[in-house]
C-alpha cells in the first residue's frame, strides 16, 4: 500500500508487493541502501526517519521513488520464510544449514521480485538488513563457512551489492538493556555468546568497502543527522560505486 509520504512506497507485510513502475529512459539506475545492526540498535527508528526525509531531501533524481523493504520478508514468499525462520511452529525450527539456505531463498526472491526491478526503473531501495546480516549471524554467529556464504550470496543476488551499507554499532550490553523483557525471536534468543560473535562479525564487515559506521549509542536525532550527512556525501561523490569504509564524525563527536 502506498505510504502517505509523497514519493515513498512502503512494502506492507500483509499484502503482496506491487510491481515497480517501468524504467524511465532518461533516469539513471537507482541506488541500493541498507541499514544493518543488532537488535535494539535503532534501525527501525532510522528507517522511518529516512522514509520521510529522503524523498524531500533533493537527493533522489526527479521522478524517482524510495522503495522501503526488509529481510527476511520483503516479498510474499519472504513473509512465509520469515515466520519459519523467526517464529517456527513446534519442532519446525531449522538447523543452522537449513537456516542459511532459507535466508538465501528469501534473498533470491527479494532481489528478483523487488530490488532489481526497482533499481532498473531508476528508483532507490532502502532495506532493513541484507547480506551483511547473513555473514554476521550465520557466519560469525553460527560459525558457518564464510566462503560458503559468499558463494550462496552470489547465487541469490546475481552479484548485486548495496551501494551503501549503514551500520548502527551498538554494544551488546546496551542491546540487551534496550530489549528488556521484550520477547526475543528465535535468532536473538540464541544466547549472549552467539550475539557477541555477531557483534564482532559486524565490526569485521564494517571495515570493508561500502560500509559506513555510525554510533548507535547517540540519541536518535544525532544518529539521523549523521546518516543524512553520510548520504549527502555519498551523493556528492557521484556514487560511482561503494565508498571506502568511514566513520561519521558527527556520530562520534
Amino acid at each position: 500500500m502506498p505510504c502517505s509520504c509523497r514519493g515513498v512506497r512502503r512494502l506492507e507485510p500483509a499484502v503482496p508487493a506491487e510491481p515497480s513502475p517501468p524504467a524511465h529512459p532518461s533516469r539513471p539506475r537507482g541506488r541500493f541502501l541498507v541499514l544493518e545492526g543488532i537488535d535494539g540498535c535503532g534501525k527501525t527508528t532510522q528507517l522511518e526517519h529516512l522514509r520521510r526525509w529522503l524523498p524531500a531531501s533533493g537527493l533522489l533524481p526527479a521522478g524517482a521513488e524510495l522503495i522501503v523493504t526488509r529481510e527476511p520478508g520483503g516479498t510474499p514468499l519472504g513473509l512465509a520464510l520469515r515466520q519459519l525462520l523467526l517464529h517456527p511452529p513446534g519442532e519446525a525450527a531449522p538447523g543452522s544449514g537449513a537456516e542459511l539456505l532459507l535466508y538465501a531463498a528469501d534473498r533470491a526472491q527479494h532481489v528478483q521480485q523487488r530490488i532489481q526491478p526497482a533499481l532498473e526503473a531508476g528508483h532507490w531501495v532502502l532495506s532493513d538488513r541484507f547480506a551483511g546480516s547473513t555473514a554476521a549471524y550465520q557466519g560469525y554467529g553460527r560459525g558457518l563457512s564464510l566462503d560458503l556464504i559468499d558463494q550462496l550470496e552470489r547465487i541469490a543476488t546475481g552479484g548485486l551489492v548495496p551501494d551503501l551499507t549503514l551500520w548502527l554499532e551498538l554494544p551488546l550490553a546496551e542491546s540487551l538493556r534496550r530489549r528488556g523483557h521484550r520477547a526475543a525471536d528465535r535468532i536473538e534468543a540464541s544466547g549472549e555468546a552467539f550475539l557477541a560473535r555477531v557483534c564482532g562479525g559486524f565490526a569485521a564487515l564494517a571495515a570493508g568497502r561500502g560500509w559506513h559506521r555510525l554510533d548507535g549509542l547517540q540519541p536518535a536525532p544525532q544518529v539521523s543527522a549523521a546518516i543524512e550527512a553520510a548520504l549527502r556525501a555519498f551523493v556528492a561523490r557521484g556514487h560511482p560505486g561503494p565508498p571506502a569504509p568511514a566513520e561519521d564524525s558527527a556520530a562520534h563527536g
